[in-house]
């Protein structure tokens, strides 16, 4: 996977695990350190990788979050680094949702969309797997009538 894919999937990861919930909880602040997320993804020898997402401009305009506080190891790279964002007002879109709630719900669709389309491939198609669960639908209680 490349590297923008990679940053994509922690940017994604990280605003529908911490920065939407914390949104909702009406916090202020939010606290996320690397190895958390690292592991969370179940990366392997990424850590450079979410550090720079983590502080990367792009990750605090999609977000609209401030880095507060950073710490961890002088090189900025480590599974103990952790960035604490102040949560900016969110801009709301016309119907008053936030942008990344609009984004995760959207992401939320994305993952389950196509979710059983083997499954209904193997049964016929989803016409046919509807019309025998019709068909079968009262078992032998017809027959018996």
């Amino acid at each position: 996977m490349g590297s923008s894919n990679w940053a994509q999937q922690i940017r994604s990861y990280v605003a529908e695990t911490y920065i939407a919930p914390a949104r909702r909880r009406g916090e202020k602040r939010v606290r996320i350190v690397a190895g958390d997320v690292h592991r969370g993804l179940r990366l392997k020898n990424l850590v450079p990788n979410v550090c720079q997402v983590l502080d990367s401009r792009k990750f605090r305009d999609e977000n609209q979050v401030e880095v507060e506080e950073k710490s961890g190891p002088p090189s900025g790279m480590g599974t103990r680094m952790t960035y604490t964002y102040r949560l900016l007002n969110a801009k709301k879109n016309e119907r008053g949702h936030s942008p990344d709630a609009q984004d995760a719900a959207i992401r939320a669709f994305l993952k389950l969309r196509g979710l059983m389309k083997e499954t209904f491939q193997a049964l016929g198609g989803g016409e046919a797997f509807l019309r025998h669960e019709r068909e079968h639908f009262y078992g032998d209680e017809r027959d018996e009538q």
